[in-house]
């Protein structure tokens, strides 16, 4: 899981549009089934939200406001379950928050332009 974490973060670090569309998608679903499988509501609501941000990227018709709501919801879910990591996976997990907020709240003012 650690490895997955850092390839997400390096993944992010450059921007979103710098992430292939086929590797953003592989990433998620790697995410999402973890999540899933884990028994824990925090995380199959991440993974279910994460399912979204499939379907909105995945759509033929991207939507700045959604693609943004919906990785902001993320950032915030993923800072909410960083208590259950261990600690050398949490500062990790908080980067990780702050980034898809970050990236989220950039693509909300761009649609809001």
């Amino acid at each position: 899981m650690n490895d997955l974490l850092h390839a997400t973060l390096s993944g992010l670090q450059n921007g979103l549009t710098s992430l292939p569309l086929g590797s953003a998608m592989d990433n998620t679903e790697t995410w999402q089934q973890q999540f899933l499988q884990s028994g824990q509501p925090e995380l199959q609501d991440i993974a279910r939200e994460m399912g979204n941000l499939q379907s909105l990227l995945t759509s033929g018709s991207l939507s700045a406001t959604s693609i943004g709501n919906s990785l902001t919801m993320l950032g915030d879910q993923t800072s909410q379950v960083s208590h259950l990591a261990s600690p050398d996976l949490k500062a990790n997990l908080l980067k990780l928050a702050d980034t898809l907020r970050r990236h989220g709240h950039e693509l909300l003012a761009h649609a809001a332009k």
